[in-house]
């Protein structure tokens, strides 16, 4: 049986001996950015700013949410870029005139009420992110995806693929069809911590035909609970 006090807690903003690693929601605390258990930011200088050094123009009354999952991996530099970054695409000039001041306040109409919104932007679960990567706002990651280092992600990116480039694109799938329906149906990252912990001898086999044949079995266990 495992010990429960050595599993790692998600509350411990630092996890590990090295400093560099931060479980960030336990630092962030805007009120439209939410953030999963035992997902981290790695960084050498200040892992614990991740809000005000990697959430950018994050203003909650503009309406947007950043919601990342569980068990994902932020490498050092990763940006998320909230809609208040944007400005006017549908007037002449792009130059927020209001936001300067001075009479050009009083004659031009507010600049952030005709910024476009995107939405939300979404991360699944267990998505790793290279360095110095850029997440435009309202894009959506699906569970497991790896953006590769330095790109720039302006669209959807679909669950367990590779994306990479300015714009990212995708370079490949991470498994075959079977697996990834798999692991989108087990949604290990759920687990309770005991559980998951005894569980991470598959999540970390290079054997992917015996990791289906697990899984597969723990599918039909729960469905018979």
């Amino acid at each position: 049986m495992t010990d429960p006090g050595k599993i790692p807690s998600p509350d411990d903003p630092f996890p590990n001996e090295f400093g560099t690693t931060c479980f960030i929601k336990n630092v962030v605390r805007a009120p439209n950015v939410i953030i999963g258990d035992y997902t981290y930011y790695d960084d050498e200088e200040a892992p614990d700013q991740f809000e005000t050094r990697n959430i950018l123009f994050n203003y909650p009354f503009f309406g947007d949410k950043l919601i990342i999952g569980k068990f994902c991996q932020i490498a050092s530099g990763t940006q998320f870029l909230m809609g208040a970054a944007n400005h006017r695409l549908g007037t002449a000039s792009t130059y927020p005139f209001n936001i300067i001041g001075g009479v050009w306040r009083e004659i031009v109409p507010a600049h952030i009420l005709d910024l476009p919104h995107k939405g939300d932007t979404i991360v699944g679960n267990d998505v790793w992110f290279g360095r110095n990567c850029v997440i435009l706002p309202g894009v959506k990651i699906g569970d497991g995806a790896i953006i590769a280092a330095q790109s720039v992600v302006s669209r959807d990116v679909p669950p367990y693929t590779v994306v990479g480039g300015n714009p990212a694109r995708v370079l490949k799938k991470r498994f075959d069809d079977e697996l990834t329906e798999l692991l989108l149906a087990l949604k290990w990252w759920n687990f309770p911590p005991e559980k998951l912990t005894e569980f991470l001898p598959v999540l970390c086999s290079k054997d992917l035909d015996a990791v289906k044949a697990v899984i597969r079995r723990e599918l039909t266990h729960k469905e018979t609970l």
